[in-house]
Formats: structure tokens, C-alpha cells, sequence
């Protein structure tokens, strides 16, 4: 009895350690409102600029004229976090190592965005414009308010109002109105 006592504690105290990974992945931290560790933001920040900028490289190519405009300041804005957080790293201000791809989830996503055209592009582009972005704020604020690293921390706080404003852009988009201005 004494043993197994001894494992249920030894699995309820691995479980918040083991969340924050499994967690980030899975998007039960948002759900939950659970703080990502910092090497989890910082890969999920990056994946998150890498999927923002090539599919907005597609919208360019195959989207609507409010699609283009999106587009054009979603990859200017997700360029300027990716240089931010490469400098934070080749500064040596995180010990992290960025993810030089997407994860299987974001290149499913652009995968299946290469394969439309047209208003089946538009619809699959815009949902998931928004989503993402409501997946971003989420990420950014859990971690200004909670992150370990002060920096970082601070930076995520920095880039919400960027952030929230690129969910309103995609959200009038989805909606069919004019993208304001940015």
C-alpha cells in the first residue's frame, strides 16, 4: 500500500511539470490558464511567427485585396517578433534553442492552404488568421503574467497590443469588412 502511495505521489507531482510541455502542445495551458514554461513560449512564439508569415506569403499569391493588405502587415509585424526573439537568443539573454520548422500541426495547415484556391482560400485563410491570433494573445498573455524570465516576460506584455490588434484586423476580415489600418 505504502508503494503504491508512493507512486500516486510521484505522478501527481510530475503532472504539472509534465503539463506545461504536453500542455503548450495540446492546448490545454489556454484552457486552463497555466503559464507556459519559457522554452515553450519561446517555441510556440516562434512557430507561431513561421506560420504566420508563410501563410500570409500565400495570401499574397492567391488572396483577396483585404487578404493582401492582412497579409502584407502580418509578415512585416511577424518578422520584427522573429528578429526580436533571434536577438534575444544570439545575445544570450534565453538559453533556448528556436525551432527552425513548423510543427506537424502549423505545416498540416499550410500544406492544406497550398492546396486551395480562390474563396475556398479565402474561408480557410481567415479562420485561420483568427484562430491563430486568438491562440497568440492567449500564449502572450498567460506568459507577461506569469513567465519565469523577466525579459521575455516583458516583451510578451509589449507585443499584446500588437497582438490583440492583429485579432481585430482578422476578425473584421473574416467578417467582410474593410482591414483597417494598421
Amino acid at each position: 500500500m505504502k508503494y503504491l502511495a508512493s507512486c500516486l505521489a510521484l505522478v501527481l507531482l510530475a503532472t504539472p511539470a509534465m503539463a506545461q510541455s504536453i500542455g503548450e502542445k495540446t492546448g490545454v495551458n489556454s484552457t486552463l490558464g497555466i503559464t507556459p514554461a519559457t522554452e515553450d513560449f519561446v517555441k510556440q512564439a516562434a512557430i507561431s511567427d513561421m506560420f504566420e508569415i508563410q501563410s500570409s506569403q500565400l495570401a499574397q499569391e492567391r488572396g483577396n485585396a483585404a487578404e493582401k493588405t492582412f497579409a502584407a502587415a502580418m509578415i512585416k509585424d511577424h518578422e520584427k517578433t522573429t528578429s526580436d526573439l533571434k536577438s534575444m537568443v544570439s545575445g544570450g539573454d534565453l538559453k533556448v534553442t528556436l525551432p527552425t520548422q513548423l510543427d506537424s500541426t502549423h505545416q498540416s495547415k499550410i500544406d492544406k492552404l497550398k492546396s486551395l484556391k480562390g474563396g475556398d482560400f479565402s474561408s480557410r485563410y481567415q479562420i485561420q488568421q483568427v484562430s491563430g491570433h486568438k491562440d497568440a494573445v492567449s500564449l502572450f498573455e498567460r506568459y507577461a503574467k506569469g513567465g519565469d524570465h523577466p525579459k521575455l516576460k516583458e516583451w510578451a506584455d509589449k507585443m499584446l497590443p500588437t497582438l490583440r490588434h492583429h485579432l481585430q484586423m482578422a476578425q473584421e476580415m473574416a467578417a467582410g469588412k474593410t482591414v483597417g489600418k494598421h
